[in-house]
C-alpha cells in the first residue's frame, strides 16, 4: 500500500525514483516490521486507546527513521552493494547518487524525525538519542561482527520504550518483555532475510548469523521464534491481556510454522518469501490486541 503511494511521486522529477528507491519507500516492508512492534507498545500504553497526536508523531517517525536507516545502511554498503546480485542495481551501487546526496539525505530524515521526537515529552527525547545511535552503527557491524542482526533487533526495539514514555510518560518493566521479544524475532526474520545472500556474503566476507548458525539456522530461528511467543505471553500475563491478544499468537504461531516450511530448502527466494510474510506475523498480533481493548 505505502509503495502504490509514493510511486506517483517518481513521476515529479527525473532524480526521485532514485531517491525513492534509495530511501526503499518502493519496498516498505521494513516499515511495516518497524511499525507494528511500535503499535504493540502505544496500545498497551494506552489501554487500548492512545493519543491520537502520539499515534501519528509515531507512524511518521516509524516512516522517516526507517527511511533514514535504509540510506545509511547503503551508503555503508556503497562497495559492496554491486557485488551481491539482490543489490546491484541500488543506486548507490551504480553511482545514481553520490555518497554525499546520501549523506545529505540522511541528515534531512533525522532532523525530520528528531523535530517529531520534540513534539513529545523529556523521557522520550533522551530515548531517542539512543534510537539514532543504534540506527548509525548498525549498517556497519557486518564488518566486525556475526551478529549485526542483534543489533537491528535493538534498533527496531526502541521504539516500544519510546512509545511507552510518550504515551504513559512510564517505563513499566513488563515492557522489556516485548523488548525483548521484538529483539528475537526481528534476529529471526533478518536471518531468513540474510539466508538469500549468504552465498555473495562469504565470498566478499560480510558476516551475518545466517552465515553464523550454519547448518543449524532453521533450528536456531525455530528457537528464537518460539522465545519469541514465550515473550508475548509472559508480557500478555504483565498486562492482563485476554482471548483476543492471544488468538493473534496463535496466529503468530502458525505464521512461523509457515516460515519453517517456506525455508525448508534454504532456496533465496522462498527464504526471502518467509522474510517478507513476518508483515502478517506483526499484524496479526496487533490485531487481536487491538480487540482485546475493543471487545475484550
Amino acid at each position: 500500500m505505502l509503495g502504490l503511494l509514493i510511486r506517483p511521486f517518481g513521476r515529479v522529477h527525473p532524480r526521485a525514483d532514485d531517491f525513492i528507491q534509495l530511501m526503499r519507500m518502493d519496498r516498505p516492508i521494513g516499515t511495516y516490521l518497524l511499525l507494528w512492534p511500535t503499535l504493540w507498545a502505544l496500545w498497551i500504553a494506552a489501554e487500548g486507546v492512545p493519543d491520537w497526536s502520539v499515534l501519528v508523531i509515531f507512524v511518521l517517525g516509524v516512516v522517516f527513521m526507517r527511511a533514514a536507516g535504509c540510506v545509511i545502511n547503503d551508503f555503508a554498503d556503497r562497495k559492496i552493494d554491486g557485488h551481491v546480485r539482490r543489490t546491484t542495481q541500488r543506486p548507490l551501487a551504480t553511482g545514481r547518487i553520490s555518497s554525499r546526496e546520501a549523506l545529505m539525505t540522511f541528515a534531512i530524515l533525522v532532523v525530520i524525525s528528531a523535530a517529531l521526537v520534540l513534539l513529545t515529552n523529556r523521557m522520550t527525547i533522551l530515548l531517542a538519542f539512543v534510537a539514532v545511535f543504534l540506527a548509525a552503527i548498525y549498517p556497519f557491524c557486518k564488518r566486525f561482527t556475526f551478529y549485526p542482526q542483534v543489533v537491528l533487533g535493538a534498533a527496531f526495539s526502541w521504539a516500544i520504550p519510546m512509545a511507552f514514555a510518550a504515551q504513559a510518560e512510564a517505563l513499566p518493566s513488563a515492557l522489556w518483555l516485548i523488548f525483548l521479544a521484538n529483539l528475537l524475532w526481528t534476529v529471526a526474520y533478518d536471518t531468513e532475510y540474510a539466508m538469500c545472500d549468504r552465498e555473495d556474503d562469504l565470498r566478499i566476507g560480510v558476516k551475518s548469523t545466517a552465515i553464523l548458525f550454519g547448518e543449524a539456522d532453521r533450528l536456531i530461528i525455530g528457537v528464537l521464534q518460539g522465545l519469541t511467543l514465550i515473550c508475548l505471553l509472559l508480557a500478555g500475563a504483565r498486562f492482563d491481556l485476554g482471548v483476543y491478544y492471544h488468538l493473534g499468537l496463535l496466529a503468530m504461531f502458525i505464521s512461523f510454522g509457515w516460515q519453517q516450511w517456506l525455508i525448508r530448502e534454504r532456496e533465496p527466494h522462498a527464504c526471502f518469501v518467509a522474510f517478507l510474510s513476518n508483515h502478517w506475523s506483526g499484524m496479526l498480533v496487533f490485531i487481536g490486541l487491538a480487540l482485546d481493548y475493543w471487545l475484550g
